[in-house]
């Protein structure tokens, strides 16, 4: 039994970050705290816990402390032992990712409009961020269609001899052979930034004019082409609702019912909303009320995204100084949190609330949904407890070539995407499934069982016997025991009505084709092999890459390495002309020739 009032007697009343661990010094749960002392006493009181803090509790066996300055130096040190621990009983942002803005170079005569993800250390304009790569993808599409401004590689750029097929269809105005000016350029430029930064309105105002005196001039073919711009425009207006009171900021919000929350961010920037990213993490322990979450989630989210100059929130946490205060430092301006009661601000936030609101219904019915089919599965399957954690495996390789093999997850909530795996099979003779099957296992369960990361109850083999019986083999020879074990066998004729499952012992469990524990099985079955064919695509693609140009006699890694850097990828390359090819320092025309013929002959 844990002796905690021995442990409180060495803890200070001062700022810092507790860490609570378990009986093998695996952390639990990280906090923060004014008074170390007050705050850690307040679990050991007889009365009043919550009953998830009384779990918790149960399982403390010791507490560790580490004194800050201040509270705002405790926050930042909480918030990065979190990530970096990953705790069971705090607050877990699972989508930890970057996310995407578009960049605008500013360092070329000719800049040009990109996807970029991660530290924003090119030169340039960023805007964003959005929500994801594809709305950033459809920003630049469109972007292309109005104002095309160029979006290619500088290198591919930089070797252009004639106009390349965006230009063609009227997507560029081919700067790199010089069908424009640098200061005609410069104006598309312009109005690029302008509309990102929300400006959509006084842009057509500006276009109208430009249209106008263009048309005095008699140049009609320019006043067509600003006609053509202002449709556009209008078009987008109609669709994109924007805001000229709202300027830069985000809204956060959080709805939570039945032990389930939903945080929802969304973003707005110039007035023009981005989009929106919901998250649904695990209710950490201490935390009961939206403004309780929301302090916690505001500075781990924030303390590794960008921080725009106003957040606005559905609950106010009581620690609201503090927050403005350290996001303000990270960010080096002004930030405020503010709980709007009227106007424009009000009508975003309700928006946001309704988004929360329907994202967490969504997530509360398929939730209930996959307890229904996990629950039938566990009677099919004769298991003592409803699987909470599921794990399946499939390998993929075309003849034995780039085989890899995929690990996916399932729980209660579905599939849990960031503890996928993916694992690059080497050192087995190419197209032996066994081995392969054999490789895995031992790889992703070594890993495990030194603690990093959670057993499954149920592991699912996309095989029959052969496949199990490696599987258990594995197991058994790194001495781990407690996982149940089924094959999922494909149906004759490959017919999904007809698919089985398979036990150690052989036995066959056939489902109704109308089971939503078959239909369950399926779909983490399919899963799987989604994601090993994807992440075998993806290494074969990059080893025959990588090959083309080896097959080419005179080229070794220098020159394949010089001729992927100036023409950006494998793809340029091959569509480059023999007088392209002739640029690129040491290739002479022969040579040139030569790599021509090898992508054209």
């Amino acid at each position: 039994m844990f002796d905690y009032k021995s442990c409180l007697q060495g803890i200070p009343s001062s700022p810092g970050v507790y860490r609570m661990l378990d009986e093998t010094g695996k952390v639990l749960y990280v906090g923060k705290a004014v008074d170390l002392k007050k705050r850690v006493t307040s679990y050991f009181r007889k009365t009043g816990l919550s009953r998830k803090t009384e779990v918790l509790v149960q399982q403390v066996r010791g507490v560790e402390v580490t004194l800050t300055h201040t509270e705002g130096e405790a926050l930042i040190l909480e918030n990065n032992l979190i990530k970096e621990l990953r705790p069971r009983y705090n607050i877990l942002l699972r989508d930890d990712k970057t996310y995407p803005y578009i960049l605008l170079t500013t360092e070329d005569d000719y800049p040009r409009l990109t996807l970029h993800r991660g530290a924003r250390k090119s030169k340039g304009r960023y805007f964003g961020p959005y929500p994801n790569a594809y709305a950033v993808r459809s920003s630049l599409s469109l972007l292309q269609k109005v104002f095309r401004v160029r979006q290619c590689e500088d290198s591919f750029f930089a070797n252009r001899s004639r106009p390349c097929l965006q230009y063609q269809i009227k997507r560029c105005t081919a700067p790199c052979v010089n069908k424009l000016s640098v200061e005609e350029y410069t104006y598309d430029v312009l109005d690029t930034v302008r509309f990102l930064e929300g400006q959509s309105a006084e842009l057509i105002d500006d276009l109208v004019q430009r249209m106008e005196q263009a048309a005095n001039k008699m140049e009609f073919e320019q006043a067509a082409h600003y006609r053509d711009q202002i449709s556009n425009l209008r078009k987008i207006q109609e669709k994109q609702y924007i805001s000229r009171e709202a300027g830069d900021m985000d809204i956060v919000v959080c709805s939570k019912e039945g032990g389930q929350v939903c945080v929802q961010v969304n973003y707005v920037r110039g007035g023009l909303n981005l989009g929106n990213q919901s998250f649904y993490p695990a209710l950490p322990v201490q935390i009961e009320t939206e403004a309780e979450l929301l302090s916690a989630f505001l500075g781990q989210y924030y303390l590794s995204h960008t921080i725009p100059a106003e957040i606005m929130l559905n609950a106010m946490p009581e620690d609201q100084g503090l927050l403005e205060q350290i996001l303000g430092q990270k960010a080096g301006y002004k930030v405020r949190l503010r709980q709007p009661k009227r106007g424009e601000r009000l009508r975003w936030l309700q928006m946001a609330e309704r988004n929360a609101r329907h994202g967490l219904d969504i997530r509360l019915a398929s939730r209930a949904g996959t307890h229904k089919r996990l629950e039938i599965l566990r009677q099919a399957l004769q298991l003592e407890e409803i699987p909470t954690r599921i794990e399946c495996f499939d390998i993929s390789h075309t003849q034995g070539e780039a085989t890899v093999a995929s690990c996916v997850v399932f729980n209660e909530n579905g599939a849990l995407k960031s503890d996928y795996r993916r694992f690059n099979i080497d050192g087995i003779t190419p197209g032996d499934d066994y081995a392969a099957m054999a490789q895995v296992i031992k790889r992703r369960y070594t890993r495990l069982a030194e603690g990093d990361g959670r057993m499954p109850d149920l592991l699912l083999i996309d095989g029959g016997m052969g496949q199990l019986n490696i599987a258990r083999d594995t197991l058994n020879s790194l001495q781990i025991s407690g996982i149940q074990l089924f094959g999922v066998v494909k149906g004759e004729g490959r017919k999904p009505e007809l698919d089985t499952l398979v036990a150690m012992d052989g036995e066959r469990v056939s489902l109704s084709s109308d089971s939503p524990a078959l239909h369950l099985v399926q779909q983490i079955r399919d899963e799987a092999h989604r994601f090993a064919i994807t992440a075998h695509r993806q290494r074969r693609a990059k080893t025959r890459k990588k090959s083309a140009l080896e097959d080419i006699p005179g080229i070794g890694a220098k020159r394949r390495q010089q001729l992927l850097r100036q023409f950006g990828g494998l793809r340029e390359v091959s569509r480059a002309g023999v007088d392209d090819l002739c640029k690129i320092k040491g290739i002479n025309r022969a040579l040139a020739q030569q790599i021509y013929d090898h992508f054209h002959g």
